[in-house]
C-alpha cells in the first residue's frame, strides 16, 4: 500500500492506502474528520465537497493517492477553535440548515464561490450551488445566508424562488 502525505486543515496528514481509497474515506476513516459527509456514492449530492489546493472538489470523485503533497481543507478547518467562519455563522444566523446532512458541503461550495466571486447575486448563488442537493429546505435560507456571509443585505431577499 502506498503511503500518502498531505496538509489537512494546516496540519501533516499521512496513511497507508490502496489505490482505491477515495479521499471522502481517508478523511473519514482514516483521520476521522466525519464533517465531510457520503450521501450518494454517485457524485450528484456534493455533501462530500472539500478544497484541494484552493479547489472546490467532490472528495467522492477523488482517489486518496491524488491528493498526496496536496492542501486540503474540510468544514472542520473552517472554524477558529470555537469561532465559526463568517460563512458558518451566517448558515446559523440565516437558519440555512434543517437536518444538517448537506450543511458542510453547502459551506465548502460557497466557500468556494466566494473566493471566485466575493459579491455573487442571487442568481450566481443559485448556480453555483447546483451540484449540492438539499432534501430538507427550499433553498432560500442558503442562499440567503451565501448573500449574508458576502457582506450584501439580504433583508429585501424574502421571496422562496
Amino acid at each position: 500500500m502506498p503511503r500518502i502525505s498531505m496538509k489537512v486543515n494546516g496540519d501533516t496528514a499521512e496513511g497507508d492506502v490502496e489505490g482505491r481509497t477515495l479521499l471522502v474515506e481517508f478523511l473519514r476513516d482514516s483521520l476521522r474528520l466525519t464533517g465531510t459527509h457520503v450521501g450518494c456514492d454517485t457524485s450528484q449530492c456534493g455533501a462530500c465537497t472539500v478544497h484541494v489546493n484552493g479547489i472546490q472538489v467532490k472528495a467522492c470523485t477523488m482517489f486518496a493517492a491524488e491528493a498526496d503533497g496536496a492542501e486540503v481543507l474540510t468544514i472542520e478547518g473552517l472554524a477558529d477553535g470555537d469561532t465559526l467562519s463568517p460563512m458558518q455563522q451566517a448558515f446559523q444566523d440565516h437558519h440555512g440548515l434543517q437536518c444538517g446532512f448537506c450543511t458542510p458541503g453547502m459551506i465548502m461550495a460557497a466557500e468556494a464561490l466566494l473566493k471566485i466571486n466575493p459579491k455573487p447575486s442571487e442568481a450566481e448563488v443559485r448556480d453555483h450551488l447546483d451540484g449540492n442537493l438539499c432534501r430538507c429546505t427550499g433553498y432560500h435560507n442558503i442562499v440567503k445566508a451565501v448573500l449574508a456571509a458576502s457582506g450584501q443585505d439580504v433583508s429585501a431577499l424574502t421571496s422562496a424562488a
